[in-house]
């Protein structure tokens, strides 16, 4: 769960684009977090969405929902997942306050320079 004064606070660090999950309120819709989004990152094309589905088939259902991206990062499940094909990724970075059946609570690093994403990694941070 996410509160407006939290978004605001991580803005004061740099530039934030959030999109809306389950249990959010309307603070955060008020706010300008939205069901998608879709923005680019030093020249990589990159969609979010809370909710990606189920993982059988979620690879080809992400393309279809975003073609224009290269990335789409995804939450929800709070299990770390990290899938490509063809230049097309989609990824969840984890949690790293709610691990909820992982071992350990994560936290995703997106490495992009020149539109290309050099480096993804899922990062354990809590036990």
């Amino acid at each position: 769960m996410c509160v407006a004064p939290v978004l605001d606070e991580i803005a004061q660090y740099a530039p934030v684009v959030a999109v809306c999950g389950n249990n959010d309120g309307p603070d955060v819709v008020a706010w300008g977090a939205q069901e998608t989004a879709e923005l680019d990152v030093e020249g990589l094309p990159v969609a979010m969405i809370h909710d990606s589905g189920q993982k059988t088939g979620r690879l080809a259902r992400m393309r279809r929902r975003f073609p224009k991206a290269r990335l789409v990062v995804f939450g929800h499940s709070h299990i770390p997942w990290d899938e490509q094909e063809n230049g097309f990724r989609v990824f969840n970075p984890g949690s790293p306050t709610d691990k909820r059946r992982q071992p350990h609570g994560t936290i995703g690093l997106l490495d992009v320079v020149d539109g290309q994403l050099l480096d993804a990694r899922i990062v354990e941070v809590t036990r």
